[in-house]
Order: structure tokens, then C-alpha cells, then sequence
């Protein structure tokens, strides 16, 4: 994946293989998923690990906006110099949503002033805002949300338990919040990971029609089909027709000239030619 846009979203997900070294159970393994929002590229990549460590091969040379859940392993990527960390409102939304039982006026409080965030979205959306019109409008009309959030947060942390959900809910948002409000940087930016999320969607969908990968190699091979497949579904193109076309040509093709059979060059190709 070619990460030169700047912006990546960052997710990871399990799947379980099997392991010779386990005769009485499966691994838990995870696809690392990488999501560029600008180009709409998706790459899946396998790992036996959760480790941080596990994402360096794509995350050691990034520079830009890395945009992640509020897992620990990304810490060490997001505080590079060259990388501003965002995260992502979606999480933040749910930990509140968790918190209604413990205490029902706080975290509605919360959840209100968040939808009225996401409202500031639609509108972008539905006025065709481009990104500097987006930037303009977050600025004049979400700034002032975070601000006030920010400050009533940074009371009610010392007013609450810090066990409760409640707590636990207000702290997630807390030490985040640089990473929460850094959309309001870029008109590009989203505001939640939850593109990133969509496109991982069909995995969880495997999980409850397989069992497992065969071998660590066959779950990176399940990673390769999924990379082609969602970055087919990103930019509206035929799995069906793509497959056809990229096993007819890709003994002829150049070696040089592969990454034309990619989906989204395929799209290309199809738009500016009959196949």
C-alpha cells in the first residue's frame, strides 16, 4: 500500500488458525487492516501477534494522520514527530453508551453533545462541502462543542469515581482528547474509524460461516482475498468481472504493468475501454 497520501486509518480484527505447535486448540491470530480514506485503498495484512510490532512494516516510514481505536499499540506510531494521532469519536460514543446504567444524566449529556458533532458531518455531507469548506464549518461549528466538552470533562473527571463506567467512560475520552479533536485539522479527515470498520465487516461475517485458517500462510492468503475483494467493494467494481479479467491476463501481462490488474486500476481500464 502506498502510504504517501498521509492519512491512514488503522484497525485489527482476529481470526483464528490453526497451529501445529497447538494440538488442543486454535490460535488466536489478527488481520492488521489499513484503510487510506483519500485513494479508498484497503490492504489486510496477517499477524500471529497483536503486538505493536506487527504493523511496522507499513507504519515505520508513515508520516501524516494516523487515525486508530484507542488501543496501546498504535502509541508508539502516533507519537512520532512526523505523525499526528486521531481518534476515533465512534469509540468514544460507545463507552458512554456503556455508561447510561451507571449514570443515565452524564453520560446522555455526553452523547447529546457528541450527536450534535456528527449533525456538523451531515451537513458537510449533504451540502457537498469540499475539504477546506469542511475545515471552515468544523471550526465554526464543532470547535465550540469540543471546547465546552473538553472543560466539563476536565471537571467531572475529578467529581468521579474513576472505577465506575461513568468514570471509566469520561477517562477514555479525557486522555484522548488531543487525538479526538485533531479531525477539526483537516477538511480530509474523518471524524470516527468508521470506514475502517465497514471494511472489515466481512470478516466478522466469516467468522460465523468458517472455522478457522488452515496454516499462519493460508490466513495471509485469506488476507490477500479479502485486500482484493474490499478494495473492489470501495471502488464499485464487479468481483466476478475483475476476477475473470485479472486470471485471463495475468500470465501475459508485463510483470512490470501488474499492479494494472489491481481493482481499482482494473476500474480504470473498464471505464476507458469495453473488456
Amino acid at each position: 500500500m502506498d502510504t504517501n497520501e498521509g492519512y491512514l486509518q488503522v484497525d485489527e480484527t482476529t481470526i483464528k488458525v490453526l497451529d501445529d505447535k497447538k494440538k488442543d486448540k486454535t490460535h488466536l491470530g489478527y488481520y492488521w487492516v489499513y484503510h487510506a480514506p483519500i485513494s479508498k485503498l484497503v490492504l489486510f495484512n496477517y499477524s500471529p501477534t497483536r503486538a505493536s510490532s506487527a504493523a511496522l512494516a507499513v507504519l515505520q516510514h508513515f508520516k501524516g494522520y494516523l487515525q486508530t481505536d484507542g488501543y496501546a499499540g498504535y502509541k508508539a506510531y502516533g507519537k512520532k514527530s512526523d505523525v499526528t494521532h486521531l481518534g476515533c469519536w465512534a469509540h468514544a460514543r460507545r463507552e458512554f453508551e456503556r455508561a447510561l446504567d451507571n449514570d443515565k444524566q452524564k453520560a446522555q449529556y455526553v452523547l447529546i453533545e457528541i450527536q450534535k458533532l456528527y449533525a456538523v458531518e451531515r451537513k458537510a455531507k449533504e451540502q457537498n462541502h469540499m475539504p477546506e469548506q469542511i475545515k471552515e464549518l468544523r471550526l465554526r461549528e464543532s470547535l465550540p462543542i469540543i471546547n465546552e466538552l473538553g472543560k466539563w470533562m476536565f471537571l467531572q473527571i475529578k467529581l468521579t469515581l474513576p472505577k465506575s463506567q461513568i468514570g471509566k467512560a469520561i477517562a477514555y475520552s479525557q486522555t484522548r482528547w488531543d487525538n479526538l479533536s485533531a479531525y477539526l485539522l483537516d477538511g480530509n479527515l474523518q471524524i470516527d474509524n468508521n470506514l475502517i470498520e465497514n471494511a472489515i465487516r466481512p470478516v466478522a461475517l466469516g467468522r460465523k460461516n468458517y472455522l478457522f485458517a488452515g496454516s499462519h500462510p493460508a490466513a495471509q492468503r485469506a488476507a490477500m482475498a479479502y485486500t482484493f475483494f474490499a478494495n473492489c467493494k470501495k471502488h464499485g467494481v464487479n468481483p466476478y468481472s475483475w476476477l475473470k479479467y485479472t486470471l485471463v491476463n495475468i500470465q501475459s501481462i508485463n510483470h512490470k504493468n501488474i499492479k494494472d490488474l489491481y481493482p481499482h486500476n482494473y476500474k480504470q481500464l473498464a471505464e476507458s475501454k469495453p473488456l
